[in-house]
């Protein structure tokens, strides 16, 4: 029996329409840590857009959560919340961030561990370290940091779990064409914690289609 176009768009019209979406306008993104709780948690699917990447430049905010490629590995995919847009000094003191020398006010970052991480020393200052990235290893940049600029090109992000988030402090600036998108909401969420025998208990019920922001 011979196949025409006519037969096979049923089937051809929703692929096609699925790839669409998942590159220029929509995609799912599982959160595997926690590094920004407890804005987002462990087993959140979140749903972010991309449109606004696809066809211009876009305009990046401080305090908005973005999605982006790892500059270390742009295999990997991280989300955290910008705080310092190109040209900001960011300086973190006792673990509080300033902006351009104002203390910034930020309700939804956390603070877990007690101990304080004493300065790291650099003769000249860690500028040129950071931005060469090699202050990925250097737990001393942690809770007291900088005072550094940020890149032409580049922004500055953390995580809201400042304790335990891996970013901008230790792996350097990220660049803006590595941001791929702008989470909306959880679509569902899922405790990781608890065993799959557990389900549907493992369901986090109140965070389905919650807004992020």
């Amino acid at each position: 029996m011979r196949i025409t176009l006519k037969d096979s768009l049923p089937i051809i019209t929703p692929v096609v329409l699925i790839i669409l979406v998942r590159v220029f306008l929509l995609q799912s993104y599982l959160i595997p840590t926690g590094s920004m709780e407890k804005t987002l948690l462990p087993g959140d699917f979140l749903v972010a857009e991309k449109i606004s990447f696809a066809f211009k430049e876009p305009d990046f905010r401080r305090k908005e959560i973005v999605v982006f490629k790892y500059p270390m590995n742009r295999h990997r995919i991280f989300v955290k919340r910008i705080v310092a847009l190109p040209g900001d000094t960011v300086e973190i003191i006792h673990k509080r961030l300033f902006i351009n020398g104002i203390k910034q006010v930020e309700p939804y970052v956390i603070h877990r561990d007690p101990e304080e991480y004493p300065p790291l020393v650099v003769t000249g200052g860690i500028q040129k370290l950071w931005e060469e990235r090699k202050l990925s290893e250097e737990e001393n940049v942690r809770d007291n940091f900088g005072p550094v600029v940020v890149p032409e090109g580049n922004v500055f992000v953390m995580g809201d779990n400042r304790d335990f988030s891996y970013d901008s402090r230790f792996w350097g600036p990220l660049p803006e064409k590595n941001i791929i998108g702008r989470p909306l909401l959880v679509l569902f969420s899922i405790d990781l914690k608890r065993t799959f025998l557990k389900f549907p208990w493992r369901l986090r019920w109140k965070r389905f289609l919650k807004r992020v922001y």
